[in-house]
């Protein structure tokens, strides 16, 4: 803890998986949290709020008092918008951390996490796959990233952690690998595309948060416990599910029946009129490749520790079930 001051902190999105997490970590630091949700959850004391829609002066009076902020809310891809996607998702990830920072500055809470996504680590690092141009989703992430980086050099002190697929549980949450878990723990036969991606677990996430917010660390920052073909992945998470190991191993899906399930997928969108955010026309491309990050960067700039991949999965595997 920066000079064993405890700070007072609101977790924007406190009731989600990443928010619990991070609630918890700072809390375990000896700082005071406050969660800031939709909607009221039993058990829990939590500051109603919809960040989507809050102004300037209605999150200036939300943060009277707090020395730091975290930004654990926004939209993701798993449910397509009507088209164009274009504004929702800009709506969702750009504009409230727009206003969230003014309203930062202004009030003087000098410190601040945004958590991002790791496609934006990607659009620096292979500006050839033009993820930013393609996706509008990936484009909302690296706007909220570029803006976040902007206020680096002035109050508050921002960090942008560009996170991965998450693994672990919270009270509440329904894991996003839910619906492939029977899948995973059935007989069937479990197939993976070439190609991987950086994962990550919500206890380095949390870490990571708390390392940022304490140390006054700003800038982008890659969160990554490791990076994992699709192949090595799916065959731990089906040993986290209880198959077998006789039945756990992976075999190639070939490219061409990914191909072509993203291209009815995105034809059923054109039909009901709704775009998603990852746009089908590139979706194969991107899954197909090598969606790796820097795993050092957290645990050399933030001080993490990491967690502990196949808890995270057991986790995950449980609370999908439950």
């Amino acid at each position: 803890m920066v000079m064993g001051m405890a700070m007072r902190i609101l977790v924007i999105g406190g009731t989600g998986l990443l928010g619990q997490h991070i609630g918890a970590e700072l809390e375990e630091r000896g700082h005071t949290v406050h969660a800031m949700a939709r909607r009221e959850v039993p058990g829990r004391t939590v500051v109603l709020g919809d960040a989507q829609r809050m102004s300037v002066d209605e999150w200036s009076r939300a943060l009277e008092g707090f020395d730091a902020v975290v930004f654990a809310a926004g939209v993701d891809d798993r449910k397509a918008p009507r088209a164009p996607a274009e504004p929702h998702f800009h709506e969702g990830n750009v504009e409230p951390v727009r206003r969230l920072l003014d309203a930062a500055r202004a009030t003087g809470c000098g410190r601040a996490v945004v958590c991002g996504s790791y496609f934006a680590t990607l659009n620096q690092t292979h500006p050839e796959w033009l993820l930013a141009d393609r996706h509008p989703y990936i484009r909302s992430r690296v706007r909220q990233a570029q803006l976040a980086q902007e206020r680096t050099e002035i109050e508050p002190s921002v960090a942008v952690l560009e996170i991965p697929f998450v693994f672990g549980s919270a009270p509440g949450r329904r894991p996003l690998w839910a619906p492939v878990v029977p899948w995973l723990g059935s007989r069937l036969p479990l197939l993976a595309p070439r190609g991987g991606t950086a994962v990550t677990t919500a206890t380095t996430v949390a870490e990571s948060a708390a390392g940022a917010l304490e140390g006054s660390v700003g800038g982008r920052i890659p969160i990554a416990d490791a990076n994992l073909t699709w192949h090595d992945l799916f065959g731990r998470l089906a040993s986290a599910a209880g198959r077998r190991p006789e039945r756990a191993a992976v075999r190639r899906l070939p490219s061409s029946v990914l191909r072509t399930a993203i291209h009815g997928a995105g034809l059923r969108y054109r039909l009901t009129g709704h775009e998603p955010g990852l746009n089908s026309t590139w979706l194969a491309d991107l899954l197909l490749s090598e969606l790796f990050v820097d795993t050092s960067a957290c645990r050399e700039r933030l001080g993490v520790e990491g967690g502990d991949l196949d808890r995270a999965f057991h986790d995950t595997i449980v609370a999908s079930r439950s």
